[in-house]
């Protein structure tokens, strides 16, 4: 009896093993993913923009769902902490920004909006590369940080699944592939 327990667990490791092996590589590939992240001076002066760089990759069911006229909203967050070993990290920043990207198929065009600013493409492989490159996003000002101190910072992009209908919300829950985000990069600032 107790051979027969063994080589049954035996089995299940080594099925859950194999399965683990073949599925990862695919929710790798349907991440989101943040490949450069950086705080640079404002052209003013008065504070630091972030820039970053972000691999999205949108699965078939999101395509097709964006293509029927239902918005997607991508949600970018900034986190900023200064690092204490007496006690939890300090909060200094956060911020985030949000992108929809919705087809008109009367105009069969893709647009882009963030902050009011909207931009229309010809096809959604352009509409993801204009979202792909955030540049001059105004995170902090001057006086939100001391000189010589050392922070953390830290960046991601997300589906927002709560933004959508709610019939896509309740498929959000049970599909991957509607739950597209990134892992946060985290990198050090030095103002």
């Amino acid at each position: 009896m107790t051979a027969r327990l063994v080589r049954a667990l035996v089995l299940m490791a080594v099925f859950w093993a194999a399965t683990a092996a073949v599925l990862r590589p695919a929710l790798a590939a349907d991440a989101i993913e943040v490949g450069s992240a950086r705080i640079e001076t404002a052209a003013s002066g008065d504070g630091w923009v972030l820039a970053a760089d972000f691999s999205i990759p949108l699965p078939e069911p999101l395509e097709e769902a964006v293509n029927r006229g239902v918005p997607l909203y991508f949600v970018v967050e900034f986190e900023l902490a200064r690092p204490r070993w007496y006690w939890w990290d300090e909060k200094t920043a956060q911020a985030s920004q949000t992108y929809r990207l919705a087809y008109h198929a009367l105009t069969r065009q893709y647009r882009v909006t963030v902050n009011g600013f909207q931009q229309t493409f010809g096809t959604l492989a352009e509409a993801l590369s204009a979202m792909s490159r955030l540049r001059g996003w105004r995170v902090l000002d001057t006086g939100q940080v001391n000189g010589g101190a050392a922070y953390e910072a830290g960046v991601r992009m997300r589906l927002d699944v709560s933004m959508l209908p709610k019939p896509f919300q309740v498929t959000a829950i049970t599909n991957r592939d509607w739950n597209l985000q990134a892992e946060w990069k985290r990198f050090k600032f030095n103002p």
